[in-house]
């Protein structure tokens, strides 16, 4: 247990001190890599749970603290997130939390700091937290800017449900293949069968273990993830182009469906797990690593998937990360990127031709806005709206999914009941 005490401090120390995303972290930590698999899932489970509730964390150690820890002593307040975490969501004993939390600050700076450590753990295990109060403990554990945003944008209630929904560890959701019987492998995975086909059972365990990961039978892709690929209409002999490909859970969505399918990315790194993916199911797609504002390919395509980038705010139920390490200004930054995206799909596409653009955002900045002003700049394109008819996938789904302007809007609060979904936006555009 101490190891992974050890490993969930050094994640922490990248994540809140150095702003390093989550996923890359883990990937790259040797620590963790060192760990036996129970150890590192109890790691991975502490991280978590300090990253979602770090507003409580935060707000405990502070009642426990006569003066704010210096600056300097950034990584003692990852130690103390660690034990709070341990002592008030995970059911830690808490001699095994405070000792080991105290074990700990024993290693830096001589210790100095050991004293403080077991004074304030040990205060928060004797006396127990607080909980009353107007705000939900999602709304406590979301910054200010991001509540308020979705407050003004959604509404209250949804806003708390939003926040809310972010709290609970998502499921696990697959892709199948065409090949492979829905009803047979939802047995032998334990999954629930979710409208449109995707297969959601409970997390845990190695993915790579799974029944079926050998074959390429599946892929994870959240439901909301698979939404945007499927408002293209099926036609087995076009040709379509994914930009920003990368991991490539679109690419393979479209290549299984039998277009030839071209998928572009500006990280060879990320190709290359691209190409693992398209190995391991034996699905097949050109590769490009280019920048996607720049590349055109040799002739006019018949349409193309921009799923581009974006403040992700929309998948911190997957990410917990995000909301610890994005800023207000992101959203403006990364508009800009998103209208030459859309530029270049627009001029990749041959007349008549679908332009599919979608995020994994709630920011209406990042969504809507972009296609408005692509429409408000006389770009030779139309909004082609979806309807509920076109969407048997949607069926039992929140009625505000689809716009009154045809396009989608999925939120983490969406089947609530079901484990969530995460947020997306998508429109359908047609070349004129």
């Amino acid at each position: 247990m101490s190891d992974s005490r050890t490993a969930a401090c050094q994640v922490l120390d990248a994540v809140l001190n150095d702003g390093h995303p989550l996923d890359t972290t883990l990937a790259a930590d040797r620590v963790m890599a060192k760990l036996d698999p129970r150890d590192r899932a109890q790691a991975r489970r502490i991280i978590a749970t300090v990253l979602r509730r770090l507003g409580e964390v935060d707000e405990r150690i502070s009642e426990c603290l006569d003066r704010p820890l210096a600056g300097r002593h950034a990584h003692v307040r990852n130690i103390l997130r660690v034990g709070t975490a341990e002592l008030l969501f995970l059911e830690t004993p808490a001699h095994a939390a405070v000792d080991g939390a105290v074990r700990l600050a024993g290693k830096y700076r001589r210790g100095a700091l050991k004293g403080l450590v077991n004074a304030v753990l040990r205060r928060i295990g004797r006396e127990p937290e607080n909980r009353e109060g107007t705000r939900s403990p999602g709304e406590r554990n979301t910054p200010n800017w991001m509540l308020k945003r979705w407050r003004d944008i959604y509404g209250e209630d949804t806003a708390r449900r939003i926040a809310d929904a972010h709290l609970i560890e998502p499921p696990l959701d697959l892709t199948l293949a065409k090949r492979a019987d829905p009803a047979e492998w939802a047995a032998k995975l334990d999954a629930e069968i979710l409208p449109g086909g995707t297969l959601r059972r409970p997390t845990g365990g190695r993915i790579s273990d799974l029944p079926g990961f050998d074959d390429g039978l599946w892929w994870v892709q959240d439901v909301a993830a698979s939404l945007p690929a499927k408002l293209l209409r099926d036609d087995a002999q076009a040709r379509v182009i994914d930009l920003c490909a990368a991991p490539g859970g679109k690419t393979m969505q479209l290549a299984d469906r039998g277009p030839a399918v071209t998928a572009v990315d500006i990280s060879n790194q990320r190709l290359s797990a691209l190409q693992e993916n398209l190995a391991r199911t034996g699905l097949n797609a050109d590769l490009v690593d280019a920048d996607a504002t720049q590349w055109r390919p040799e002739n006019p395509v018949d349409a193309v998937l921009l799923d581009a980038p974006c403040t992700a705010t929309g998948t911190i139920r997957r990410h917990p990360d995000i909301p610890r390490r994005r800023r207000e200004a992101d959203i403006k930054n990364a508009t800009a990127l998103q209208d030459r995206l859309l530029t270049a799909a627009v001029n990749m596409v041959a007349p008549g031709g679908t332009i599919i653009y979608s995020v994994c955002s709630l920011e209406p900045e990042e969504g809507t806005a972009r296609v408005d002003a692509l429409l408000a700049s006389g770009a030779p394109v139309t909004l082609d709206p979806i309807s509920a008819d076109d969407w048997p996938e949607l069926e039992g789904l929140a009625p505000s999914a689809i716009t009154p302007a045809g396009t989608l809007r999925t939120l983490p609060c969406h089947w609530s009941e079901r484990g969530g979904m995460d947020g997306f936006f998508a429109a359908r555009l047609i070349r004129n």
